[in-house]
């Protein structure tokens, strides 16, 4: 039996906690670029739109920051 209001996110918890928690834990970075951002939520595997959401950005530009720190991850694994 699944649990109620679990919407696929790890662990079980409510999407609404999991946005809360991801909320906290980038609030403290609040001259932390958008990259940086993205790095610490995309641990939350949380969609970009919710990404968007908790970094008050458009989805392309989350997008975007994926797309760095994919290619940023690629070269620093040489």
């Amino acid at each position: 039996m699944k649990p109620e209001n679990n919407d696929g996110n790890p662990k079980g918890f409510p999407n609404s906690v999991c946005l809360m928690l991801a909320y906290l834990c980038v609030a403290t970075e609040r001259e932390a670029s958008l990259e940086t951002k993205v790095g610490i939520l995309r641990r939350f595997d949380l969609s970009n739109i919710e990404i968007a959401r908790v970094c008050g950005s458009k989805v392309q530009s989350v997008k975007n920051a994926r797309a760095a720190l994919k290619k940023l991850g690629s070269r620093g694994a040489k």
